[in-house]
């Protein structure tokens, strides 16, 4: 019967109900809707406010009806006065008397109705929806009975002096109960990931307009496309500002584009992309338009201006005619606000949230008051740091999000300027975030990329839990005992103990090695032949592979002396050779061929050839572990990376690109190394260290000492006590990390002779750590690390003992040679 449609026949007429139902269904969806997602859940928030205003309601109507009735007997005792002193003391004809009496009734009535009234509040007091009802009706009814009252009397008694008696009684319009988005809203633990997606038609994403939750304008220098969700081009703008990369364009509640032309007017695009208007014509050509942002909470359009004379911004606000209205450029000292206003938005409270540009390495956020007046300036987290802003956005929550390209973050702060968190660092796919959208019917925020040309949707901000019933959230958290277990299930849960081959048992190296109080420089050298040194590959204790920006690739001795040079070596500044443990030397060459060099410099053969030639090796690191070479690749088309694994016949074995949600991991690999538990270790342009699981499951990315505090990676490497050191261009230190990503400290700060470390080796046999200079041709080489003191006496030697089979520190010796491993 369920699946059979039911049809009734009556007067030759055949009526379908599925048919029916679902038309009636379709009707209504919008209203069900509604009901479900809106109404049912504002309820159990605003109940409690209903019931406190229906206390508030019994206090104040009491009060109030006591004061009517008093009133009401005092304009009674008046009316009778003046009608009793008209009729007998002053001359009147019958219709003057008529009207008079007509008039008394009248107001008679009227305080009946007010009696009424009183009571009708009274009633309905004891039900919230009677109450609701009925005020709803009698509201407007007093107000109309109060205001449209014709009383004509004489002096003594008028409509003005009844008014003012009953003006104690104030009711004010305030339309439908509203709920503030701290109750209905909440901040998730973290962004989560909802979609990415590829633009076509868009090199990178400078800004960013949401037009509804599956369609978006987004702009690079020069082109200003409207896309999908899919990242299919809807439409093109072809006048664009160009050679600008700020928030050139907004969109306005009727779903129009108001975007910046390449002649600095102000222009407006129709709904259906029929019609271009010019909205502001540019009167002024010392001052150009930067930035637009249409205010949805009074319509009004905010301009960011920069004079090039003046060297300095100003905003202005415009009506919904396009005309004037306000300019807001100094404090209250005459000191101008802006230097160059490159994006803006504006905050829940009416403030103006501008991301202004000092310059191409600094800037500030800069927020004033709808009124004008400057409220506060952010530099960034710790105070005084440096910012580089580039779009901003607000959210539902009044948060002000910014990205910063020095530190490749977004931002999140409270309405008052204050640091709250990182929300986004240096995020899959994008790298580099540059602009920011949120979407206030969906609670998604949309990040375009400043390195490529795409954008992705993350969502951080969802509704409170009002309706969540506690049985369900007992019912969903409970765990399914009944179901019988079979095999499958066994060994799954079984699958957690991994067998590792034991081989010989060996003593860990944090049993044998330990740390020194700093860095002991040991030897320094001046390599002949190079200019700089962007990378270092050891063969022994004595002999390493230095090579710079200019094709230059030496063999050198501790005493700098050129001893081979390689003729065919690619140009760059990043890891383009590695030694293996036959000594042989492989590089990439200047045709991104992979070679490899004999020991004894007398034979060059091809071990991976170029295949693909959109993706170019960056990087190589030959694996001491397993044998195998590990290979950074760039594309330079879709400005991403990726990493290849190649056994010891040069096939490949392994790609790692993208972390578990599908996006690209690497912006562009340029050092590469491995830890000794098999992580795979990425200095990564502009971006930051990343390591991966020997898998190729994502592990961690390293952004700076502080959370996104931001780092410009060059040479990596790796010790025996699985440390990471990495170098970083911006603060010319070397900084070391421990397995898990986790900073320790300053290794070396800007050290004599080299002044800016950009290349790292360390030997591992005679636990020397070789750095090479990005400034000049010099070579240092440090030890920090130390052989525990273990054969010295009896006691040294029991001491280690004990030491090495401590319960603080583990096991560590014990667990490096088990049999079963936990993960």
């Amino acid at each position: 019967m369920e699946n059979q449609e039911i049809v009734l026949v009556y007067k030759h007429k055949i009526l379908s109900i599925r048919g029916a139902y679902k038309t009636k269904q379709q009707q209504h969806r919008g209203t069900i809707h509604t009901i479900r997602s809106d109404a049912l859940f504002y309820r159990p928030v605003l109940l409690p406010g209903i019931t406190d205003d229906i206390k508030t309601c019994r206090t104040e109507f009491s009060r109030y009806q006591s004061e009517m009735l008093t009133k009401a007997q005092k304009q009674r005792d008046l009316i009778d006065y003046v009608l009793y002193d008209l009729l007998n003391n002053v001359f009147c004809d019958f219709n003057f008397k008529h009207r008079c009496l007509k008039q008394k009734m009248e107001t008679k009535k009227h305080i009946v109705s007010l009696q009424r009234y009183v009571h009708m509040y009274e009633q309905s007091t004891f039900s919230a929806l009677q109450f609701l009802s009925s005020i709803k009706t009698v509201i407007s009814q007093i107000h109309l009975t109060l205001h449209t009252s014709q009383l004509s009397m004489t002096e003594s008694l008028n409509k003005e002096d009844v008014m003012e008696s009953l003006s104690a009684i104030q009711i004010t319009e305030r339309g439908n109960r509203r709920v503030g988005n701290q109750c209905l809203l909440k901040l998730t633990s973290g962004a989560e990931l909802h979609q990415s997606l590829t633009l076509t038609g868009v090199g990178r994403c400078y800004h960013i307009s949401c037009v509804t939750s599956d369609r978006v304008w987004v702009s690079d220098l020069n082109n200003l496309m409207l896309t999908d969700t899919t990242g299919v081009p809807l439409h093109r703008v072809k006048d664009l500002c160009s050679y600008l990369y700020g928030g050139l364009h907004t969109v306005n509640s009727e779903s129009e584009l108001i975007y910046i032309d390449r002649k600095y007017n102000t222009k407006k695009r129709s709904k259906d992309m029929k019609t271009t208007t010019t909205f502001i014509e540019i009167t002024d050509s010392t001052w150009e338009p930067q930035c637009v942002y249409w205010s949805l909470s009074t319509g009004d359009l905010l301009v960011g201006m920069y004079n090039n004379d003046a060297k300095t911004g100003k905003v202005t606000r415009y009506n919904q005619s396009g005309q004037l209205t306000q300019t807001i450029q100094n404090d209250n000292t005459g000191r101008g606000l802006y230097s160059v206003p490159c994006y803006i938005t504006e905050n829940n409270n009416g403030d103006v949230v501008v991301s202004d540009c000092i310059n191409f390495m600094t800037g500030a956020v800069v927020v004033t008051e709808r009124g004008g007046r400057h409220r506060f300036s952010y530099t960034g987290p710790p105070s005084g740091s440096r910012l580089d802003p580039r779009g901003i956005c607000t959210d539902a929550l009044s948060h002000i999000l910014v990205c910063d390209d020095r530190t490749h973050t977004v931002q999140m702060l409270d309405k008052d300027g204050q640091f709250l968190s990182h929300l986004l660092i240096r995020p899959s796919g994008i790298f580099s975030p540059y602009s920011l959208s949120y979407d206030v019917n969906t609670h998604r925020l949309w990040v375009g990329s400043g390195d490529n040309n795409t954008v992705v949707i993350y969502r951080y901000i969802t509704r409170q839990d009002a309706l969540t019933d506690t049985a369900d959230k007992l019912h969903t958290s409970q765990l399914s005992m009944t179901e019988s277990l079979n095999k499958e299930d066994v060994m799954e849960s079984l699958s957690a103990i991994q067998i590792t081959e034991r081989g010989n048992r060996r003593v860990g190296n944090q049993c044998l090695l330990k740390l020194t109080s700093g860095a002991e420089l040991h030897q320094s050298l001046t390599v002949t032949g190079v200019d700089r040194c962007y990378h270092i590959s050891c063969v022994t204790s004595d002999r390493v592979w230095v090579s710079d920006w200019n094709n230059n690739l030496m063999l050198t001795d501790t005493t700098g002396v050129p001893l081979h040079r390689v003729e065919d070596s690619c140009r760059g500044y990043g890891g383009l050779h590695t030694v293996n443990s036959e000594s042989e030397l492989i590089y990439i060459d200047r045709y991104y061929y992979i070679k490899k060099l004999s020991k004894d410099m007398k034979t060059t053969t091809t071990f991976i050839e170029r295949t693909d030639s959109t993706w170019e090796p960056q990087c190589v690191y030959w694996s001491p572990s397993t044998g195998d070479l590990l290979v950074g690749m760039y594309n330079d088309r879709t400005r991403t990376g990726k990493v290849t694994r190649y056994n010891q016949s040069g096939q490949l074995t392994q790609i790692i690109q993208h972390d578990n949600t599908g996006l690209g991991l690497y912006r562009k690999p340029i050092y590469i190394t491995e830890n000794n538990n098999g992580d795979v270790v990425v200095s990564d342009y502009r971006a930051g260290v990343v390591v991966t699981e020997r898998g190729g499951r994502y592990r961690f990315s390293y952004t700076g000492p502080r959370s996104g505090s931001g780092l410009r990676p060059h040479g990596i490497c790796t010790d025996p006590l699985s440390h990471i050191l990495v170098c970083d261009g911006r603060t010319n230190t070397v900084q070391m990390l421990d397995k898990d990503g986790q900073f320790l400290s300053h290794l070396l700060i800007r050290p004599c002779g080299i002044f800016s470390p950009h290349s790292l080796n360390y030997d591992v046999n005679t636990h020397r750590l070789w750095v090479g200079s990005e400034e000049n041709n010099k070579v240092c080489v440090y030890s920090y690390i130390d052989t525990q003191d273990a054969l010295t006496d009896k006691d040294t030697h029991s001491s280690g003992v004990e030491a090495m089979f401590s319960s603080s520190d583990g096991d560590a010796m014990f667990n490096s040679t088990l049999a079963v491993e936990w993960r």
